[in-house]
């Protein structure tokens, strides 16, 4: 799947996204190869970020008070959140010990089975008490980073590993997902908890690009009624550009360039655009045909 995904092949920041003009990014002059994780440059960068975003989580999780509170992420309190990241943690360094061992690892389902598979992981660890759950999560995540800070340039994009529910996939794709995580779960606890917060620009800048591999991965073309349907999504932030976004029965494809052209232009900021397309609400503001934007939020299934 990541063969034809255009990740970090975005506009330069500063540069005219459309011809209608760029939207105004925080910072300029910074590095774009740090932002964009599919270049090895970003490790470090974004390893230090899924670090600050566990300690957050922890933060929240490890608290007593905390443990049976409801979060942003449906019906899981915030033990749940946590024995979810213990599996997910879990099968990714038996995944990439089994890579390394050149020994078969299957998946374990297609992705849109991925959320009936991790509620029944992460309810069963409802036994467990919260003392034992919070050391065992952060010794998989202590673990993990090990791995994440081990893989050099080359196996940055050349090492592939087989994800549970999403097939084969590089090792940079790990450490984002741990930042997909810790990042998306902690505003789940914060939400959750109705404290006054945001999404950490640094997560969701990084999150930007996999947004459409997100949605793509996540279309349901049987929404689209046998139509084709086009829209633009323009970001802002250190990942800043304008997306062609064309969804027929074969599926979601996406390239960057001008969406002039295109039916609606859907303007977001990082943080918006990775909450929504995580299905925690619905954000955007469309400028354009709004009947097809409704009816592109509308094509994919919840993970």
């Amino acid at each position: 799947m990541w063969k034809n995904n255009p990740l970090g092949a975005r506009a330069p920041i500063g540069e005219e996204s459309s011809k209608g003009g760029s939207m105004a990014t925080i910072e300029q002059g910074v590095s774009r190869e740090e932002w964009d994780a599919t270049n090895y440059a970003s490790k470090d960068n974004l390893l230090r970020v899924v670090s600050d975003e566990a300690d957050a989580f922890f933060a929240l999780a490890e608290k007593p008070e905390n443990w049976e509170m409801p979060t942003a992420a449906g019906h899981w309190q915030v033990r749940d959140l946590v024995g979810h990241l213990i599996d997910t943690t879990e099968g990714y360094l038996r995944r990439f010990e089994g890579a390394r061992a050149e020994r078969q690892v299957d998946g374990i389902a297609p992705l849109n089975e991925m959320a009936i598979n991790a509620d029944k992981f992460a309810l069963e660890f409802r036994g467990e008490s919260q003392e034992e759950l919070i050391a065992r999560a952060r010794d998989s995540f202590s673990t993990a980073m090990k791995v994440f800070e081990g893989v050099n340039e080359e196996d940055w994009g050349g090492f592939m590993v087989t994800h549970a529910y999403m097939g084969t996939l590089p090792a940079f794709f790990y450490p984002i997902g741990q930042l997909m995580d810790y990042g998306v779960h902690s505003w789940d606890i914060r939400e959750g908890l109705r404290m006054n917060h945001f999404m950490s620009p640094d997560a969701a800048d990084l999150l930007v690009p996999f947004m459409f591999v997100l949605w793509q991965a996540t279309t349901d073309v049987s929404r689209l009624g046998g139509d084709t349907l086009q829209v633009g999504i323009r970001v802002s932030g250190r990942n800043a550009g304008t997306t062609r976004v064309t969804v027929t029965s074969e599926g979601m494809a996406y390239e960057p360039g001008p969406a002039d052209d295109l039916p609606v232009l859907i303007d977001f900021d990082p943080a918006s655009l990775v909450l929504t397309a995580f299905g925690r609400y619905r954000s955007g503001t469309p400028y354009g045909d709004v009947s097809a934007a409704n009816r592109f939020a509308d094509l994919f299934f919840r993970i």
